[in-house]
């Protein structure tokens, strides 16, 4: 079965890959493109890039209903152990094996506080991650990042790429078209873009500037890609 994913709006997305269901950066309940019912989402694993809200605001309450197993870097999922949560603990560069692939946790540049109740003073590295599903495909979910040469280490190991482009608390779009051009994968999937007005941007105009270096894929929420 290919990876089927869904666009969730924000950096949210949802993939049903094999028998398993990944949910990456849960933030739908205060997300304004957010179509649909949280409680209608569903999970066997929530992976999370760094701890801010817009990224993880119904991770907890996600995990609780669905019983997913969190992957999280050893900070976050250590303090989501402590709740009570199933948790698959990792680091940046440090790679696992799960049922639908390997999920490698790559750099990213951006803040590290974790916004989750009781969770005051918890930090952490921003990653970003890389999955190679067992059916082939690979994957990457930049995270909220700056532009890093580091991306120029996953030239050619990369199919889909989800890149932010909103600027302003990550890279924007002239940057964001550079790290297609370090990555080089066949599809970019913007993400953090027109959420809320400081970070609205033309994803055409980010499209036409990419050119045939990859196929951009601007999703609407709840637009559904076969890869």
């Amino acid at each position: 079965m290919m990876p089927k994913l869904t666009f969730h709006g924000h950096a949210t997305v949802s993939i049903h890959a094999a028998d398993s269901k990944l949910v990456i950066d849960p933030f739908f309940s205060d997300n304004p493109h957010f179509v649909g019912s949280v409680d209608d989402i569903e999970a066997d694993y929530i992976l999370v890039t760094h701890g801010h809200y817009d990224h993880v605001a119904d991770l907890i309450g996600l995990a609780e209903r669905t019983g997913a197993t969190c992957i999280a870097t050893f900070e976050i999922a250590s303090f989501l152990e402590s709740q009570g949560l199933n948790t698959s603990p990792q680091h940046i560069g440090g790679g696992a094996h799960y049922p639908f692939g390997y999920v490698k946790l790559t750099a990213a540049l951006h803040g590290g506080m974790v916004n989750l109740p009781g969770a005051e003073g918890f930090t952490t590295l921003p990653a970003g991650i890389l999955i190679n599903f067992n059916s082939g495909e690979r994957f990457y979910h930049a995270g909220d990042t700056a532009l890093l040469t580091d991306m120029q280490l996953l030239k050619g190991k990369v199919d889909v790429a989800v890149l932010p482009i909103g600027d302003r608390f990550t890279m924007g779009p002239d940057d964001a078209v550079t790290a297609v051009e370090f990555i080089e994968p066949k599809v970019v999937i913007p993400c953090h873009y027109d959420t809320w007005p400081p970070i609205e941007q033309d994803a055409a105009a980010f499209a036409a500037k990419v050119g045939d270096r990859a196929k951009v894929q601007v999703m609407a929420p709840g637009d559904i890609l076969d890869f």
